[in-house]
C-alpha cells in the first residue's frame, strides 16, 4: 500500500509536516513559534521539525495570514478550528491481531450513530452494549460518519476534516478499542464516510487549495473536483486509512450520485481497486458499500472479492419506499413513484433487485432512473426498513413503529430478515424503539439561522400540519429526544420484538446464510388480494417466501416445495400479514 501523502508523519528524529496549498505563496508550521514549510513541486509544501511527538499541537498558517487545521489532521481535540494533534497510530496495540474479518454473506447491519447509542454517547459507551448485538445476531456494527465537524452534536454528513474521528465521542484510541473489542465478539464494523461535498463550518481549503472545488453544486454545497490528481488521493487515500490505521471491516459511501466525475477513469473505480489492493496485501475481508440514487447496477459485483473496481452493494432504498408506502399509505415526496402498486413493486425488488431499472421516475420530472439489476447476485443489495435518512428527514424524526400497526411491521421485518439480499435495522429497530430521531446539529451565528430556516422551508409541504412541532435542529433538547432508552428493551411490547428479530436471524443463520454466496434471483409475484410469492435458487436449493399481506384471510393457491423454516399451519387459508419460508432442493 502506498504511504500517505497527507497529514504528519512521526519519525525518528521527530516529524515531517506536509501540505499541498497550490493557492499559497507561504506557508508556516506554527507549533511553539512559526516554522516555515518548503515550497516544493506541484503545490506542496513540507517541514521536518526535530524534537516533535505524539501529543503535540499545531496548525498551519497561510501567507502570513490566517491559521488553519491541517486538512488532515489525525485529531481535533478542541474542535475544528482549534490546533490538530499529532497522533502516534503505531503506539496502539490490538487484541484481536488474527482478526480478518468476515464473508460478506454473513453481514447483518445494525446502523448506529454513536452519540445517541447510549447515554454516554461516546466509543467506548458503545462497547457496553456489543453482546447485546451478539446475542440478537448481529454481525456487522455500522457507524454514521466520524469525521471531525463543527460544534458537539451532528448526524455526521457536515463534517470537514475527514482523517479526524470527532472527538465529542472520544480519542483515537477510544475509536481503537471500539473495533477491537468488536472484532473479540466475531462484530465487523463499518464506516460511513463521505466525499461528496464539506461540511459547511471548518472548511478552510478554498483559501489555500480553491482547485479542491469545481463550479459545480451538490445540494450540500460546492462539489470536489476530483479531476485532480491531489484531489483524488485525498479521498482514496482516507478510504485506506479508515481501513488500516482503524481496522474497519468496511465502508459505506455517501450519496455517490453527487460525486461529479467527468474523468475517463472514476474516483470510484480507483478507490475500489486501492481498497481491493490492501485487502489482498493484508489477507483481509474488506468491504465497500454505495449509496446511489442512480441505482447504477454496473458499479456492483458481491463476488468480485477483493474489489477491482467494484462494490460490494448498494443500500436499496426502492425497497424502502415500496414497503413504507405499503405500510403507511404516505404518497408524498419521493413516495409518489411507488404509490401506484407498491405491493407489486415489493416484488419486483424481491425478483431482481432495483425497482427503477431504467423507467421514468414522475419525481425526478420523468428522468429515466436505474440500470437493469435481475443478473446481479441478491447480495448486491442492502434490504432495510428503516435508515437514519428515511425515520430523520420527516419533521418529526418519527420511526416506523409510530406509523403502522404492529402486526404488519413484523410481517415486513420476517420477509426483510429472511430473504437472501443483506439485512439492516437501524440501532433500536431490533425492539421497537419508539424514539424519534430528528435531524439535529451544533452550528452557531448566521449558519444556525440559516440551517434552521432552511429545515423549516423542507416541512412547508406535506408536513405543514406539524407547525411548531417540528424539532429545532439546533435545539440540545431535539439531540437529547434521540437518545436510545435500553432499559427499554425490557418492557412486553419491545421483548416480544427483540425475540421475535432474534429468532428470525437465528433462521437466517442457520438455514440461508450457507447457501448465500450461490444465491440467485428467480420468481416473485403480487396479487389483489395481498398474496406476495417470491422465490430464488441458492445453487442446489430454493428458497421460497409466501405472505399474506392484507388485513384478510387468503385461500393458499401457491405450490409449496421444501421445508418449512418459518411461519404457521398452512393447512387452511393464509391469516392476515402471515409470512411463511420454505428451503429445499430444486
Amino acid at each position: 500500500m502506498n504511504a500517505r501523502q497527507f497529514g504528519v508523519r512521526l519519525t525518528s528524529e521527530g516529524a515531517t509536516f506536509r501540505l499541498w496549498a497550490p493557492g499559497a505563496k507561504r506557508v508556516d508550521v506554527v507549533l511553539d513559534g512559526a516554522h516555515p514549510m518548503n515550497p516544493g513541486d506541484g503545490g506542496w509544501f513540507s517541514a521536518d521539525i526535530a524534537g516533535i511527538k505524539a501529543g503535540a499541537l499545531y496548525k498551519f498558517r497561510i501567507d502570513g495570514e490566517i491559521n488553519v487545521p491541517d486538512p488532515a489532521s489525525a485529531f481535533q481535540p478542541q474542535d475544528v478550528t482549534g490546533p490538530s494533534e499529532v497522533i502516534d497510530h503505531a503506539a496502539y496495540r490490538w487484541r484481536a491481531r488474527d482478526w480478518h474479518g468476515r464473508p460478506w454473506s454473513d453481514t447483518v447491519l445494525l446502523e448506529s450513530h454513536v452519540g445517541t447509542f447510549t447515554p454516554g454517547g461516546t466509543y467506548r459507551a458503545m462497547i457496553e452494549r456489543l453482546d447485546d448485538l451478539v446475542e440478537t445476531g448481529f454481525t456487522a456494527l455500522e457507524l454514521m460518519p466520524l469525521a471531525d465537524f463543527a460544534g458537539t452534536r451532528n448526524w455526521g454528513y457536515d463534517g470537514v476534516l475527514w482523517y479526524a474521528p470527532d472527538s465529542a465521542y472520544g480519542r483515537p484510541e477510544d475509536l481503537k478499542t471500539l473495533i477491537d473489542e468488536a472484532h473479540l465478539r466475531g462484530l465487523m464494523v463499518f464506516l460511513d464516510v463521505v466525499y461528496n461535498h464539506f461540511g459547511p463550518e471548518g472548511n478552510y481549503l478554498g483559501r489555500y487549495a480553491p482547485c479542491f472545488f469545481t463550479k459545480a453544486q451538490t445540494p450540500w454545497g460546492s462539489a470536489i473536483d476530483y479531476r485532480v490528481r491531489e484531489v483524488r488521493d485525498f479521498a482514496i487515500q482516507n478510504a485506506l486509512y479508515w481501513l488500516d490505521e482503524y481496522r474497519f471491516d468496511g465502508l459505506r459511501l455517501d450519496a455517490v450520485h453527487a460525486i461529479a466525475e467527468p474523468g475517463e477513469v472514476s474516483m470510484l473505480h480507483e478507490l475500489s481497486r486501492a481498497v481491493g489492493d490492501l485487502a489482498r496485501e493484508t489477507g483481509r475481508h474488506v468491504h465497500l458499500v454505495l449509496e446511489n440514487d442512480d441505482n447504477a447496477a454496473g458499479l456492483l459485483d458481491a463476488a468480485q472479492d477483493p474489489p477491482r473496481g467494484k462494490y460490494r452493494a448498494q443500500w436499496n432504498d426502492d425497497y424502502h419506499h415500496a414497503w413504507h408506502v405499503l405500510l403507511t399509505r404516505e404518497n408524498h415526496g419521493y413516495y409518489g413513484d411507488y404509490a401506484k402498486a407498491p405491493l407489486h413493486d415489493i416484488a419486483r425488488s424481491l425478483q431482481s433487485g432495483f425497482v427503477y431499472q431504467g423507467q421514468a421516475s414522475a419525481h425526478r420530472g420523468g428522468q429515466l432512473r436505474g440500470e437493469p439489476s435481475g443478473a446481479l447476485s441478491p447480495l448486491c443489495f442492502v434490504n432495510f426498513l428503516q435508515n437514519h435518512d428515511q425515520i430523520g428527514n420527516r419533521a418529526l424524526g418519527d420511526r416506523l413503529e409510530s406509523l403502522a400497526p404492529e402486526k404488519t411491521v413484523e410481517a415486513a421485518l420476517a420477509i426483510t430478515l429472511l430473504a437472501p439480499m443483506i439485512p439492516m435495522l437501524f440501532m433500536g429497530e431490533q425492539w421497537g424503539s419508539s424514539a424519534p430521531f430528528p435531524f439535529f446539529c451544533d452550528f452557531r451565528g448566521e449558519l444556525a439561522g440559516a440551517v434552521r430556516q432552511g429545515r423549516r422551508k423542507e416541512f412547508a409541504g406535506a408536513y405543514a400540519k406539524y407547525g411548531d412541532e417540528v424539532p429545532d435542529p439546533l435545539d440540545a433538547a431535539t439531540f437529547r429526544s434521540a437518545l436510545l432508552d435500553w432499559s427499554g428493551r425490557d418492557l412486553p411490547k419491545a421483548s416480544h420484538r427483540l425475540t421475535l428479530v432474534r429468532e428470525l436471524l437465528s433462521v437466517r443463520h442457520r438455514e440461508i446464510v450457507p447457501l448465500l454466496t450461490r444465491a440467485r434471483f428467480g420468481d416473485a409475484s403480487a396479487g389483489g388480494d395481498g398474496r406476495l410469492s417470491a422465490s430464488w435458487r441458492l445453487g442446489d436449493m430454493g428458497l421460497q417466501l409466501l405472505a399474506n399481506l392484507s388485513d384478510r384471510p387468503i385461500a393458499t393457491q401457491t405450490v409449496i416445495r421444501g421445508t418449512k423454516i418459518w411461519g404457521g399451519d398452512l393447512s387452511g387459508a393464509i391469516p392476515p400479514w402471515a409470512v411463511h419460508w420454505y428451503i429445499g432442493p430444486r
